[in-house]
């Protein structure tokens, strides 16, 4: 596995309505929703693999169910490309070349 450099934003969701001890350590760091599916999803920036797996560490040991882990983006402003094929198409149409 490669290491990605620099703080990356993740989103983590957790079964249920996670306590104050589960959400403890990411309080300050991340936001923080109790879903109406009756998960917590939290949102916010990891610096690196140490701190991600140092939070999946914390809730394993508290038997809290992480149901999913998402890299959103680069958190120092870097936004992943994308492509919008559809206008990339209608700006050709509008100024032939």
């Amino acid at each position: 596995m490669t290491e990605r450099p620099g703080p990356t934003r993740y989103e983590i969701e957790i079964g249920g309505h996670a306590s104050d001890r589960i959400l403890r350590p990411v309080v300050d760091e991340f936001s923080i929703e109790l879903t109406e599916a009756g998960t917590t999803r939290l949102v916010g920036v990891i610096r690196d693999s140490s701190h991600l797996n140092g939070l999946l560490a914390h809730f394993t040991s508290l038997n809290a169910e992480v149901m999913a882990l998402r890299r959103i983006d680069r958190a120092m402003g870097v936004t992943p490309p994308t492509t919008d094929i559809e206008s990339d198409s209608s700006e050709s149409e509008r100024n032939p070349s």
